[in-house]
Order: C-alpha cells, then sequence, then structure tokens
C-alpha cells in the first residue's frame, strides 16, 4: 500500500486529531472542499444547485460507530428528516447509510430496527436506501442485513448496497445480489484491508473493478459506478457501447468536491451523474479518506486555504 494512502488512512482513527478538526475552525475549511456544509439546510442548498445542473445526489449525514442507542437514534432521525424535505422539496435525491451510525457494532436488533423504519419510509415516499459499506469486520453482516430488507413485502428496490472491488470476495457478493435483484454501488474500496482479504496492488483492483462492472452491467437491475478514474469510466463505456446497454440502464457516481471538471463532461455526453453529498459535523474519518484514496487532493486543500 503507498505510503500517503497508509497515512491518511491511519489519521483518520486519530482520535485526538478528530477532535482538534472537527472542532477549529481550521479544519472545517479544511473539509468545505468534499462537505457540502455542517447542517441539513446546507446540503439541501447544495443538492438543489447540483440538481439544477443535471446531476442526481445521494445525502450522507456523516458519523460512524456509534456507542448508544440513544445516538443511533438521533442519527436516524436526521435521516427521516432528509427523507420529508427531499420529499417536499421534489428533489432527485436519495440517501446512503452506514450501519455502524445505527448501532450495529454494540446491539444488531437496533440497527435492523433502524434500518428497517428507513426503508419503509423510503416505500412510502418512492425514495431509495444505499447502505454504505464499511470495513471488512461488517461485509457479511451487511450484505445479510440488506437481502433480508429487499426479501420484505413491498421492499425490494428500496434498499442497495455498496460493493468494493478491492476485496477478493466481491465477485461472490455481486452475484449472490444480483440473484436478489439488489441495486449495488460499485467503488473501488477505501480502507485498510490485509492482503489475505483484499487486493493489495492498485493493478490488481483497477483489473477486478472492470470485471465487476461488466457483471452489474450486464443485469437488469439499475446500478451505480462510482469512480473519478477516467481509465475505469472509460472501460465502461466501451463496455456498456459494445455491449448495446443504454446510457439510462446505469449511472455514474462521484464524490462531492472531486473530479468537478469530468462530472459536468459526462452529464454533458449524456450519461447519468450522481453525487455523493455528505454533510455534518462528524466529518473528520470522511475527510481523511478522501486524502488516502488520492492524495493529491490534499493539495487541492492547501491550494484553496492559501488563497482563502
Amino acid at each position: 500500500m503507498p505510503i500517503m494512502r497508509s497515512v491518511f488512512i491511519s489519521m483518520s482513527t486519530n482520535r485526538w486529531m478528530r477532535r482538534f478538526g472537527e472542532r477549529s475552525r481550521l479544519g472545517r475549511r479544511m473539509s468545505a472542499r468534499f462537505v457540502a456544509g455542517m447542517e441539513i439546510e446546507d446540503a439541501l442548498r447544495v443538492a438543489e444547485r447540483l440538481n439544477a445542473q443535471g446531476m442526481s445526489v445521494t445525502l450522507d449525514s456523516l458519523g460512524e460507530s456509534v456507542n448508544s442507542e440513544a445516538d443511533a437514534q438521533r442519527a436516524a432521525e436526521i435521516y427521516h428528516d432528509l427523507l420529508n424535505q427531499i420529499a417536499l422539496r421534489r428533489l432527485d435525491a436519495n440517501i446512503s447509510v452506514k450501519l455502524s451510525q445505527m448501532g450495529m457494532e454494540f446491539s444488531p436488533e437496533l440497527a435492523e430496527r433502524i434500518v428497517g423504519g428507513l426503508t419503509e419510509h423510503c416505500r412510502a415516499t418512492g425514495n431509495f436506501l444505499r447502505i454504505d459499506m464499511e470495513g471488512s469486520s461488517l461485509t457479511q453482516a451487511t450484505i445479510d442485513l440488506v437481502r433480508r430488507m429487499n426479501a420484505r413485502p413491498d421492499s425490494a428496490g428500496h434498499i442497495g448496497v455498496v460493493i468494493q472491488a478491492y476485496l477478493y470476495r466481491s465477485e461472490r457478493d455481486i452475484a449472490q445480489l444480483l440473484a436478489d435483484g439488489i441495486r449495488i454501488r460499485l467503488c473501488k474500496g477505501a480502507y485498510q484491508e490485509p492482503a489475505s482479504i483484499a487486493f493489495p496492488r492498485k493493478a490488481d483492483v483497477d483489473t477486478n473493478y472492470i470485471l465487476l462492472a461488466g457483471r452489474l452491467l450486464s443485469s437488469p437491475v439499475y446500478h451505480g459506478i462510482a469512480t473519478h478514474d477516467e481509465a475505469m469510466i472509460r472501460a465502461v463505456r466501451d463496455y456498456a457501447r459494445h455491449n448495446g446497454i443504454a446510457p439510462e440502464h446505469f449511472e455514474f457516481q462521484m464524490l462531492y468536491g472531486v473530479r468537478r471538471d469530468l462530472q459536468r463532461r459526462l452529464v454533458d455526453e449524456g450519461y447519468r451523474m450522481r453525487i455523493y453529498l455528505p454533510f455534518g459535523h462528524e466529518w473528520y474519518p470522511y475527510f481523511m479518506r478522501r486524502l488516502a484514496e488520492r492524495p493529491a487532493n490534499a493539495f487541492f486543500v492547501l491550494r484553496n486555504l492559501l488563497r482563502s
């Protein structure tokens, strides 16, 4: 694993740095490149602006690894508020949730109840809940929960999951999820995993990503192809074109603040684009993982700080 990636991932779990970053004005200025703001209203304003540019949005209230039922319920209420506001404002937006934020690490039953309530709210409002993927310790539990929710009456199509291409198991997981008709967001992966369960070389991750993207595009289910890598995007476009897969059969997904030029170009070329839009006070781990994915992002941040 490249040194800078390892450094940023290690920093993402440093409690002292997290406290300093999230409480300081400098930290909030640094995060502004990739985080839509601290409050719900900040994120909704950005979502409206992105919709006006022809882009869909996935809203994510940042936070993970809560340790009390009260914290998990408070996190869930934010998402219920978001679903109400999306419907009220008629936004082209859905929501993304981390299970550790819903209490999965200390009470899987609580997390399942919360996700069940959110899935029902999505069904009632015609919306969609994406369950984000975290570290490998939660991979199987996440997939199992999504499959159970999707099997509930009237819930199919209202819940989906993220699959990470750097895990060896992902091809098998995708085959199982496709058999259930579950929507998948394919990404490369942003956690530090051992070589015993994940491809250590970027070239191997890229090869697996292209393989898995082909599996998704060839299925009848609508999926999200999440990448900022132009080589991956070219491979997906070529596969779709050679196999007669229409652009409206899938969507590209990118992170807020990353490759905005490429986002606009793909929209102009007729592809569907969804922006993953995070917000909230607990932004530090997310921010550090963005720097780990592409250390050049750190230079973007520093340049913007010097200009301001």
